[in-house]
Parts: structure tokens; sequence; C-alpha cells
């Protein structure tokens, strides 16, 4: 997981976007929609960065098709240090 957490925030152009749908997610489960206003980003661009942090399992969709919801992994939290420690660096 520390080495899909540096690739996902710091080797692509879309890291900030990312780490910024993971922090929209620390305070509470949102679906595409949401964090599309909350973010001031367009539906397609979090769509695309939800599919990497899916296939990263840093991410992961609730059951439902209509508004899907999605959570962070607990996988990601029992990394969430290195997470932090990545945005310490970057900022």
């Amino acid at each position: 997981m520390e080495k899909a957490l540096w690739y996902l925030l710091t080797a692509t152009r879309g890291g900030e976007n990312r780490a910024r749908i993971i922090d929209a997610l620390s305070d509470r489960p949102m679906n595409a929609n949401e964090l599309a206003e909350e973010l001031d980003v367009g539906y397609k661009t979090i769509r695309h960065h939800m599919d990497q942090l899916i296939e990263h399992d840093v991410v992961e969709p609730g059951d439902t098709d209509y508004a899907k919801l999605y959570f962070l992994t607990d996988r990601f939290e029992r990394n969430r240090e290195t997470f932090e420690e990545i945005m310490e660096r970057i900022e």
C-alpha cells in the first residue's frame, strides 16, 4: 500500500486531486456527484480518479448502483500514517 500511495499522490499529475478526494472521504462517505461539487471538479474527473483509487484498494464503492457511496478501505486506514507522511512532504 505504501508504494501505491506514493505513486497515486506524487508520481502522476492527478495526485493533488486524489489527495483531496481522500481528505473529503475521511470526513464522510460521498458519491461522485457530491465529491465533484465539494472539490469543484468535473464529474468525469472524479470518476477517473475514483477508478484509480479503487484499483489500488484505497477506496471501495458501496453496494448500491444509484448514487453509489465511496468509502476509504480498511487497508487504507491501516496505512493512513503513510498518507499523512506523504502529505507533509509534498506540502
